[in-house]
């Protein structure tokens, strides 16, 4: 017999939660490719986050007033093309899964928008006046990046990716000051920075055909590893041993 998967298991083992915001990202793009050329290019610019719309000129862009409000929330939905969008959905479902499994939706969503505009802030603050718009969700999913490794390491002391992924919310939580100082993450948070600054193609571009905004994954990766304790709805969970297969 051929056991049935439960009726509220999530498509191919990917929580809900996460399947939303793929949906969101796929949808924006399908639209944009059915959109005229010069339609598609004013909403792009629309939504990007330029760090020179906040200076004297910002009115005459693309979206105008209204996107000095929107455009840090609006540029994670849109991607350069579909590369893009397929390494980020990649990217998000290798990093959000665990994350969502251990977060209430409002809380995840919450966490994802907040990493991204951590992103687009630290963007900013390296680029004041820059007039290169920057699209995409890759500081988010930084973010979910950065709360994974709150709790994957744990994991790996106590039963592997096994336990990551059949049984996410019996992990135990690091604690911030514990994070902070386990020379594991240390290491990783080493290997992300350099491997981010390798990837600078022209200083200050965005991620797009002209280069990568490494600051935003930077900024969104650092904001997920610290506040991600705030989000999560399994810290209460103790950790407990796990059987031997023996």
């Amino acid at each position: 017999m051929i056991p049935t998967a439960p009726a509220d298991e999530p498509i191919f083992n990917v929580p809900r939660s996460v399947l939303v915001i793929l949906a969101v990202l796929f949808v924006v793009h399908l639209v944009r490719n059915v959109l005229p050329e010069e339609q598609d290019l004013w909403f792009v610019l629309a939504a990007a986050f330029i760090p020179g719309r906040y200076g004297p000129l910002g009115d005459e862009l693309p979206g105008g007033a209204a996107a000095l409000l929107t455009s840090p929330f609006t540029h994670m939905l849109v991607h350069g093309d579909w590369m893009h969008l397929a390494l980020n959905s990649a990217w998000l479902l290798a990093f959000g899964g665990a994350i969502a499994e251990r977060t209430e939706p409002l809380r995840f969503y919450l966490f994802f928008v907040l990493c991204g505009l951590a992103g687009a802030a630290t963007f900013y603050a390296a680029n004041v006046g820059l007039m290169q718009p920057m699209i995409g969700a890759s500081g988010a999913i930084s973010g979910l990046m950065g709360g994974t490794l709150r709790f994957l390491f744990p994991a790996m002391e106590s039963g592997g990716f096994r336990r990551l992924r059949e049984a996410p919310r019996s992990v135990r939580l690091m604690s911030l000051r514990e994070a902070l100082t386990d020379r594991r993450i240390l290491v990783a948070s080493a290997i992300l920075v350099v491997l981010n600054m390798l990837t600078i193609v022209g200083f200050g571009t965005a991620q797009s055909g002209a280069g990568i905004a490494w600051e935003a994954h930077l900024g969104g990766y650092l904001l997920g590893l610290i506040t991600y304790g705030l989000f999560d709805n399994a810290s209460q969970y103790k950790e407990k041993p796990q059987p031997n297969d023996d």
